[in-house]
């Protein structure tokens, strides 16, 4: 029986999935697996039993992945899965920077006892007038899952859009409008957009790559989108810049007490795949991708192992899977196991991503039997992180 903790409320129409041989677990303690939302792994002990942790989202800054690499511990998202969900809240913020949707509502709400509201409304509204974004140019930095749907999108709102993305995968740029000026260089959408909205993952490279300098290199009166993560923004930069009227208006989903503090800032609380649809897409894409490493060995979208996939296991095989370290050799001192144990591979992937790699065999003992040390050994060649038996 394989068991599956959750750490966080995960929607039943993802658990509701798990088949016969799996059994939700109060606790991490023995579990082969967990699902997650934004619970913090940081400071929780993870079992020796635990073999892969998916998270019901994008975003793994919650997660330790090195740690989880280093014990063998496959980690998992669900890249496009919420990404109609925070697709529909970005276009909303174009509306809210353009016009003054925010202020408009706040001034009814301060005027509510007025009988004459209707009146006095006709003379406050000049003070809350925007613009049409229809023939504006929108600024896409990074075409990911999501950042691809906002630019289609904005496409068929009538706006003139430029995405960049140094690392547009083949998949992505397939999913891209057409109409999407692909730029090469950040300083120039920077330059030329009225709009610009951000969809890069937070890591190291990218903390702060919103700096004063970036800000300076914005048109003037600029509306600047963050749906992505506060991190990439430099608070005090973008402070100066609303305060001097270099961005009009800065959209976030992040709150935080420097956001509050800024004048011309709308801030949402963290809405961005807050749907009950985007909700129940992650988690089924988080159990199946779990399911499938545990039932299987297939690695897809692990954020710290490379994509691996032998399809089910054949009828009659061994299955084994090893995680290592990606060094020279490795591979040839696992084969060399089984070779010296007697044992037949029928078929094997290899793949490395960065210093982390995954093996996948399918062995056939034949009449040589099945040796009892061969997995010992496997598990005791420097550099391997786990070592487990498929199925």
């Amino acid at each position: 029986m394989r068991r599956i903790h959750c750490l966080n409320n995960i929607s039943p129409l993802g658990t509701a999935l798990l088949t016969e041989g799996y059994a939700l677990s109060d606790t991490l303690e023995g579990a082969d697996g967990a699902l997650v939302r934004s619970a913090s792994l940081h400071d929780v002990e993870l079992p020796e039993s635990l073999l892969a942790i998916a998270r019901a989202g994008a975003g793994v800054n919650n997660i330790p992945l090195e740690r989880c690499a280093e014990a063998g511990i496959v980690v998992f998202n669900t890249p496009g899965a919420n990404a109609n969900a925070v697709k529909e809240l970005v276009i909303c913020a174009l509306l809210l920077g353009s016009r003054d949707i925010a202020g408009g509502i706040a001034w009814c709400r301060d005027n509510a006892g007025d009988e004459n509201i209707a009146k006095a409304a006709e003379k406050a509204k000049k003070a809350f007038s925007g613009r049409e974004i229809a023939g504006k140019k929108l600024g896409v930095i990074g075409l990911g899952a999501i950042g691809a749907e906002v630019a289609n999108a904005a496409v068929g709102l009538g706006m003139d859009v430029y995405g960049y993305d140094p690392y547009v995968s083949v998949g992505a740029a397939w999913r891209i409008s057409s109409a999407v000026h692909h730029v090469t260089n950040l300083d120039d959408v920077l330059r030329v957009c009225d709009y610009l909205t951000i969809h890069v993952p937070a890591t190291d490279s990218t903390k702060g790559m919103i700096d004063a300098r970036a800000c300076s290199l914005m048109k003037d009166g600029a509306v600047f989108l963050n749906f992505s993560r506060d991190s990439l923004v430099d608070d005090e930069a973008m402070a100066a810049a609303l305060s001097s009227g270099k961005v009009a208006v800065y959209v976030t989903d992040f709150a935080n007490p420097a956001v509050m503090r800024m004048e011309h800032a709308v801030v949402l609380p963290h809405l961005g795949a807050s749907t009950a649809e985007a909700e129940d897409n992650c988690a089924v894409m988080a159990v199946r991708e779990l399911m499938d490493y545990l039932d299987n060995g297939t690695i897809a979208n692990s954020v710290n192992y490379p994509a691996c996939d032998l399809g089910p296991v054949p009828e009659g095989l061994r299955r084994v899977a090893v995680l290592h370290e990606n060094v020279p050799n490795a591979l040839a001192r696992i084969t060399n196991v089984f070779g010296d144990a007697g044992v037949n591979i029928e078929n094997m992937a290899n793949k490395s991503r960065g210093e982390a790699a995954y093996t996948l065999l399918d062995l056939d003992a034949g009449a040589a039997g099945w040796p009892d040390d061969a997995i010992e050994r496997l598990a005791a060649l420097e550099g391997v992180r786990r070592v487990r038996v498929v199925k």
